[in-house]
């Protein structure tokens, strides 16, 4: 039997949020018993049909519904679009019917992450608006408690609603050590709740 994972599940336009992702990773991977399991979404077409080749050219492989039906727990991220989540992470989720039916999903841990090119871009709606789909499955909502340092001296991203990052226009700021350190903090808290509700 595999062991349990957390799915750090992404869609990433020019890379900020895939650095997000393989942070959050690490941070799951800091706790013992459970691992990461990092995926991606291809990119939709403008008539919303999946249009990329079946496997990456680089980077994460795609999510499959039964790498969602069996995780442990599930961190779910992208970049802003107008206060809402990237069309192709919807695309996947809008295909998780059967899922829902079946219940898989129901009291497994669930978060959120981010990235924007401003300051006040959408982060903190993006992040609960990503989750609303999930809820209807039954999952719990997971944040970042005001414990995390990191929460009350970031200056860029980093909300108690999950992790986000401040990309700037032109994508070129570097992760802070806030926004890392709350990355590590999301994946490591999220890890801890998986285990603590599966042995329920």
């Amino acid at each position: 039997m595999e062991p349990p994972y957390i799915l750090v599940l992404y869609y990433s336009r020019y890379g900020a949020t895939e650095k997000m992702a393989q942070l959050i990773a690490r941070g799951v991977e800091q706790t013992d018993r459970i691992e990461a399991r990092i995926r991606t979404v291809p990119s939709v077409s403008p008539n919303t049909e999946a249009s990329a080749a079946e496997i990456p050219d680089e980077g994460a492989i795609y999510c499959t519904q039964e790498d969602l039906r069996h995780c442990a727990g599930l961190i779910i991220g992208s970049p802003t679009r107008f206060g809402n989540m990237a069309a192709a992470l919807k695309y996947f989720i809008d295909q998780t019917g059967g899922i829902w039916a079946s219940g898989a999903l129901i009291d497994k841990p669930v978060a959120s992450f981010t990235s924007t090119a401003s300051l006040h871009g959408g982060q903190e709606t993006t992040q609960l608006t990503m989750v609303i789909p999930l809820l209807h499955h039954g999952m719990i909502y997971c944040g970042i408690p005001y414990s995390e340092p990191a929460l009350n001296t970031t200056t860029s991203g980093g909300t108690p609603y999950g992790a986000s990052h401040v990309a700037g226009v032109n994508n070129k700021n570097p992760i802070s050590d806030d926004e890392s350190a709350l990355c590590l903090a999301l994946g490591k808290r999220m890890a801890g709740l998986a285990i603590k509700l599966a042995a329920q």
